[in-house]
């Protein structure tokens, strides 16, 4: 079992976070596009039971992802499984295919442009993202995984701390999904 540790910030512009990011020696990698299509279930309501459950494109590649209810805590932690399926266009429209069969529809897809930067900060590998979503602006990500339940106050404080020396304050709790489910609703 695996948990993410993430906390989100808005942001108006990542050029000054950059700067700071080079500072730590963290390590810049090329920008990707994500494409990811969020699934809704046949017998259970995911927004009433905090799931996630997604079929993300990165280019070619493909995963799927799990995303488990939110864990007490200051931060946004959750179980996450994520498994990589078949590279390409057609495998990740078979597979959307079959949960469609299978009774699972789509309930929004959420595209946004990432730029990831991995450092080791207390002791922990710490992966800062960069992103702009599509209709939703510009925002930081500063995520951990802890191995087990045990591990998560220490990933927690290393992603609390490293948001706090990179100057970020505007929290942004809601998920991508979420700003853009509230987002369509107000444009009703």
């Amino acid at each position: 079992m695996s948990f993410e540790v993430e906390i989100k910030f808005r942001t108006n512009g990542h050029s000054e976070l950059v700067r700071r990011l080079a500072k730590l020696d963290a390590k810049v990698e090329p920008e990707v596009t994500h494409e990811d299509v969020y699934l809704g279930h046949p017998s259970r309501d995911f927004a009433q039971t905090h799931e996630a459950f997604r079929i993300r494109r990165i280019g070619s590649a493909n995963r799927i992802t799990y995303k488990g209810p939110r864990l007490s805590g200051p931060t946004k932690t959750r179980e996450e499984i994520e498994l990589p399926f078949a590279e390409g266009e057609q495998s990740f429209e078979q597979l959307f295919r079959l949960f469609n069969q299978l009774g699972f529809w789509q309930v929004a897809a959420v595209r946004k442009t990432r730029r990831p930067f991995h450092l080791e900060y207390q002791g922990l590998p710490i992966e800062v993202v960069l992103d702009t979503a599509e209709g939703l602006g510009e925002f930081v990500e500063v995520e951990a995984f802890a191995a087990t339940e045990a591990d998560l106050p220490t990933a927690q404080a290393a992603v609390l701390n490293l948001a706090r020396e990179l100057e970020l304050t505007e929290v942004e709790p809601r998920s991508y999904l979420r700003m853009h489910l509230d987002a369509a609703a107000a444009r009703q």
